[in-house]
């Protein structure tokens, strides 16, 4: 399979299923040392005159340090046959096993030299332009704390897309 170039605005699909329901690995790093992790929570619009994604991360993942200390990470979708590599970068810490191993995946390095894999059908590259931690004294429907109740246990960055890439 090859990767053909498309703007943000051709991005397949919708959003909301995607992240919310499809997944995506979220990952930070150079081609020496690079993690990535499954995510759910997410999204993907339009800030400051900009194309955009935005991500959560709790400090408690190993990916958090990478995106932390990189300036890009990339977001990368897949087909549901990669349902199960997406449960072993979601349920296992990079701190302990080698995910790209266990999983199946095949790493690749982008022009900026950021990781996505080649089994994705859409990787999304982007540049880390804001983080702000989530507050629980900022939440004005307090329901949602029983829902989930590590919601400040949370760092959200939002991202500009510099690059979007199809798996033709």
């Amino acid at each position: 399979m090859s990767f053909k170039k498309i703007l943000p605005i051709e991005i397949p699909g919708n959003a909301v299923h995607m992240i919310g329901y499809d997944w995506m690995l979220i990952t930070a790093g150079n081609k020496e040392h690079f993690n990535t992790m499954t995510a759910a929570w997410g999204g993907l619009g339009f800030l400051w005159n900009e194309p955009t994604a935005t991500i959560f991360i709790r400090p408690q993942r190993y990916t958090y340090e990478f995106v932390e200390k990189y300036g890009d990470f990339t977001l990368c979708f897949f087909n549901k046959e990669h349902r199960k590599a997406l449960k072993i970068c979601g349920t296992k810490s990079g701190r302990d096993i080698d995910k790209v191993k266990e999983s199946g995946l095949t790493p690749l390095l982008s022009k900026k030299g950021n990781i996505y894999f080649e089994e994705a059908r859409l990787v999304i590259e982007c540049k880390k332009v804001y983080y702000d931690d989530i507050k629980p004294e900022l939440f004005l429907d307090k329901s949602l704390e029983k829902i989930y109740p590590a919601l400040d246990h949370h760092r959200m960055y939002i991202g500009f897309i510099i690059n979007c890439m199809i798996n033709a």
